[in-house]
């Protein structure tokens, strides 16, 4: 019963909250896209704070984050980080599936404020489109960010990399830092309830450039799924 009411207050506050963001981010967004990135950090932080104090998930960091020109690749398992993206890095460029900027309102959102659409099933030239956006949002200073799974999986699961990482591994020629994260244990994909407990990223050891792509891609598979056997 508990669950159910931190949950049904959770989706209420949080979607109420974000409706006034997207309108806040509309307004301003005209001026420049710093102001639609400070409006998406103020999102990424309230969400941070609904998760808190409604659902009672805390969250840490193991071992050492670094900053700088990397390429950050994140395991996938629940809505949670592709929001709390915005607590971890200052403005982050985050790859998002290409289908999601066509979403009316969102998608103008997030091309001002630079997300790097991805292209799924798009061969050697998106990978090229892929780059030029990374290279533009490196030259700002901004991290870049990528869910090579593709899609949110069940915790537990640990499926292969898409094709699209070992390319832009290639293109960027950025050392790598691999993040495993295990939020689906208390907000599983689709499920409306969500349990209250600790959510943790577990950054690896950094990956240097230049490994061949069975290397690289099997470095960071092992890397983004230590977390698969953790329990409540």
């Amino acid at each position: 019963m508990i669950t159910a009411i931190r949950s049904l207050l959770f989706m209420l506050a949080f979607y109420s909250g974000s409706l006034i963001f997207v309108l806040w981010a509309i307004a301003f967004g005209w001026a420049t896209p710093l102001m639609v990135q400070r409006v998406a950090t103020n999102w990424s932080r309230f969400h941070r704070f609904c998760i808190r104090w409604l659902l009672g998930q805390k969250v840490v960091v193991e071992g050492d984050l670094p900053q700088g020109a990397y390429l950050y690749i994140i395991k996938h398992e629940s809505m949670f980080e592709t929001i709390d993206m915005l607590c971890l890095f200052d403005r982050p460029a985050i790859g998002a599936k290409r289908e999601l900027f066509d979403i009316p309102l969102w998608g103008g959102i997030a091309r001002r404020y630079g997300l790097i659409p991805v292209e799924r099933t798009a061969g050697a030239s998106a990978l090229r489109t892929l780059r030029a956006a990374a290279k533009d949002r490196i030259a700002q200073g901004r991290a870049i960010c990528l869910f090579p799974e593709g899609t949110r999986v069940p915790h537990g699961e640990s499926p292969p990399l898409k094709s699209g990482f070992a390319g832009l591994y290639s293109l960027l020629g950025l050392p790598v830092v691999p993040i495993a994260v295990d939020s689906g244990r208390v907000s599983p994909r689709g499920k409306f309830l969500k349990q209250a407990g600790t959510i943790t990223y577990k950054v690896g050891e950094v990956i240097p450039v230049g490994l061949d792509r069975r290397e690289a891609e099997a470095k960071v598979h092992a890397a983004i799924n230590v977390l698969n056997q953790s329990i409540l």
